[in-house]
């Protein structure tokens, strides 16, 4: 009984987060918000220090926590430090479909985590971010 609870509220919590996103986005396709997102959790995660990559993963629905995680090696350094780099990452994950702006996903992303962190928490995400990419986060 708790575990199909369990399933049912990371399901859910999961779908919150897409449908969050698309609305955000003015995307129809789950399927394309879906990629854009881990994309996005994906660029955040390697550009951070470990720690932080763990803070920002505990916030996250167990479902997206595994897919943020997939193909992480805490022991490397971070990667993604330049905002090129970031947005291509995104956009490398979303087939570099012309019609997608990585700047615009990677905005709705993070406003979407700002709208389930306190300000201090948000302040601290981007604090622990590379400076290049400070403006992406919401004011």
């Amino acid at each position: 009984m708790y575990l199909r609870r369990d399933i049912s509220y990371t399901l859910q919590a999961t779908q919150n987060w897409v449908s969050d996103l698309a609305w955000r986005l003015r995307w129809h396709d789950r399927e394309q918000v879906f990629r854009a997102l881990i994309a996005t959790l994906h660029a955040l995660r390697d550009c951070l220090g470990r720690d932080e990559a763990v803070y920002i993963g505990a916030q996250l629905p167990a479902l997206l926590r595994g897919f943020y995680y997939e193909g992480w090696h805490p022991g490397r350094r971070a990667i993604n430090t330049k905002r090129t780099s970031f947005l291509d990452r995104i956009h490398e994950g979303l087939h570099r479909d012309p019609a997608v702006d990585p700047e615009e996903v990677a905005r709705s992303v993070l406003s979407q985590f700002a709208g389930r962190l306190s300000a201090a928490e948000i302040q601290e995400a981007r604090a622990a971010t590379p400076k290049p990419l400070h403006d992406l986060w919401p004011d």
